[in-house]
């Protein structure tokens, strides 16, 4: 490993150390766009409901990341993580949450309707377990068309105590689906601790189906990516659906109107001494040797890019019921 003094720029980075530098700004990524998010809401900008990512960027970045053009994605209404991961342009999907014309689904989904065909993503759900039942049916759909395809289902850990996570783990067991269901697992059903509602290990539940299961640090991308990358290849084989466990913390509040006065003393502090982008930075020296400078400088990089994001959603228009993708809600005139 390089000194740092002897450490490359970022132009002179080649594989591991390049991918993972580029896994270092895809999370950077996720958490500019949420913390937009966020300000613009505040500024009334952004209505409706929001649920932000921050704090568990590492979870789409890193399963996304072993995901081609042959994949389907479904997201939660935690979903602004899971729709960048896929691929969904940041400029669109801030558009969207502004309700501009411009925005990925017209300005008419909002922030936890998102979907993205043109990049596999096939929805993100306001309903718990709705992601885990559309990546079962999209699995259903590729293991017929025999090409390959693979459908990943994003969900928190309180959808494992829902109907939809017993009855569609056990539907894609039966039928050896390629289906890799991902479990985030960030403590808190909204308000409430996960182990005062979830009686036993969440893994074992998959464990009793017969899915190849696996429990990683949420909060480092490359554990995370190693383990979808194993759990992906498997379901392309067809080896049948998998699970991943992905242990993780939302730094923020459930929802906009969540103070999470709820936590355990310390507890924040605690798991933000694991930040995924803190970790990545840190991997980043000691394994690869990519000085701070270069890290400091896709910072300086996706701030910018952000500035302009963000002017740009704000000029943007407003649908009208006259244009192309509201002529279906446009009352009729003969």
């Amino acid at each position: 490993m390089a000194r740092a003094s002897e450490a490359p720029a970022a132009s002179e980075l080649s594989g591991p150390a390049q991918h993972g530098l580029e896994l270092y700004r895809r999370m950077l990524v996720v958490r500019r766009f949420e913390e937009a998010v966020q300000a613009l809401f505040q500024r009334g900008e952004v209505h409706g409901t929001t649920h932000l990512y921050i704090g568990e960027e590492a979870g789409a970045i890193g399963v996304c990341d072993v995901l081609d053009e042959r994949d389907k994605v479904a997201g939660t209404y935690r979903g602004h993580g899971h729709s960048l991961g896929a691929g969904v342009d940041p400029q669109a999907l801030l558009d969207e949450m502004l309700g501009r014309e411009t925005g990925v689904c017209g300005g008419r989904a909002g922030s936890m309707n998102v979907i993205d065909q043109a990049h596999g993503l096939i929805g993100s759900f306001g309903i718990i377990g709705g992601s885990i039942s559309a990546a079962t049916g999209a699995a259903l759909a590729l293991q017929r068309q025999g090409r390959g395809g693979v459908a990943v289902a994003f969900f928190g850990e309180g959808t494992t105590n829902h109907g939809y996570f017993h009855e569609c783990l056990n539907f894609a067991a039966v039928l050896r689906l390629p289906v890799v269901f991902v479990c985030e697992n960030n403590r808190y059903g909204e308000f409430t601790p996960f182990e005062d509602v979830t009686a036993g290990d969440i893994a074992a539940r998959p464990q009793a189906l017969g899915l190849p299961t696996e429990t990683v640090d949420g909060m480092d991308v490359w554990a995370v990516r190693e383990a979808a990358a194993a759990a992906v290849a498997r379901a392309r084989d067809g080896e049948g659906p998998q699970f991943i466990q992905s242990m993780t913390y939302r730094f923020v509040g459930h929802s906009r109107s969540d103070p999470a006065k709820y936590r355990k003393p310390g507890e924040l502090e605690e798991w933000k001494a694991r930040d995924p982008l803190k970790v990545a930075r840190e991997r980043l020296a000691e394994a690869f040797g990519v000085s701070g400078d270069v890290v400091d400088g896709v910072d300086a990089a996706v701030a910018e890019q952000f500035e302009r994001i963000v002017a740009q959603s704000l000029a943007a228009p407003y649908p009208t019921p006259e244009r192309d993708g509201a002529r279906e809600f446009a009352p009729s005139t003969s």
